[in-house]
């Protein structure tokens, strides 16, 4: 299992706009085939970045979920949507595996 995190800047005059965009991942994520763990936006402290956490079974079933969100319509239509708003100024991809316990199950070397 990987875990994809996404930290994301974003203008903090367009908040609402990212929220919007979150909300719909949340339908097209989970509907494509990856485990929506959630979408985060500035609450306190930093008013530019905002995660999006998710976690698949291996890159290759990343590379088969990012075909089927880029035909999914509510998918292709929020990257239209972020491209259009320019809300994201900038985007980071960072895939990680769970390694502590007790909920990271057996850890193999």
């Amino acid at each position: 299992m990987i875990t994809c995190f996404i930290r994301y800047h974003i203008d903090p005059t367009k908040k609402a706009e990212f929220e919007h965009y979150a909300r719909n991942w949340g339908k097209a994520i989970p509907r494509c085939g990856a485990n929506l763990i959630g979408y985060f936006s500035p609450h306190e402290g930093s008013s530019t970045l905002a995660y999006g956490v998710y976690s698949l079974d291996s890159l290759a079933a990343y590379e088969a979920y990012r075909q089927r969100l880029s035909e999914d319509p509510l998918g292709r239509e929020n990257y239209e949507f972020a491209q259009r708003e320019k809300f994201l100024l900038r985007e980071d991809r960072t895939f990680l595996r769970l390694v502590s316990g007790p909920h990271a199950g057996v850890v193999r070397p």
